[in-house]
């Protein structure tokens, strides 16, 4: 499969985007390098080769650093992972923005609130960054937590998504 990448200027770094023939985000995050998009990818998803180009995802990405929050909401992803990974992706993205989750609740919102490892685990897996919102979810103390991007870009979202 042949993907196409494109890098897109934001207040929080250069923000890389890979997106399959059809347009689906397959990882995103904020770094100039195309191999830590690569590396984030599970191996039945990762292109045999990227060309630079346009993906209307960054239409989202614009929209979204201009205020526009939920312009990241409707952006198709694809990510392949078990079960409990893939339930985890998709109740990443009905986490309102401004209302973050701890990762105990958001064990708890996956119906498994004993499995707060695991629910962090989807965070942590999770390759396409932004449009599968998993800053949204915090420390049980409210700390920012890990973030693969960096602490600084989760603050920042959090930020954004407050005011």
């Amino acid at each position: 499969m042949t993907a196409t990448i494109q890098f897109v200027d934001t207040p929080d770094g250069p923000f890389g985007i890979i997106a399959d023939e059809e347009g689906r985000v397959l990882s995103s995050g904020w770094t100039a390098d195309p191999e830590a998009l690569v590396a984030r990818l599970t191996p039945s998803l990762r292109p045999a080769t990227l060309e630079v180009g346009t993906v209307a995802a960054a239409d989202a990405v614009h929209a979204y650093y201009a205020g526009d929050i939920h312009a990241i909401d409707d952006v198709v992803v694809v990510q392949r992972g078990g079960e409990f990974h893939m339930r985890g992706w998709e109740k990443l993205r009905e986490i309102e923005p401004g209302s973050p989750l701890t990762y105990q609740e958001f064990a708890a919102a996956l119906d498994r609130p004993s499995a707060v490892r695991a629910a962090a685990s989807a965070c942590a897996r999770n390759a396409p960054a932004l449009f599968v919102p998993c800053h949204r979810v915090l420390r049980s103390d409210g700390s920012m937590g890990g973030f693969a991007w960096g602490v600084e870009v989760k603050r920042s979202l959090l930020a954004r998504e407050a005011a």
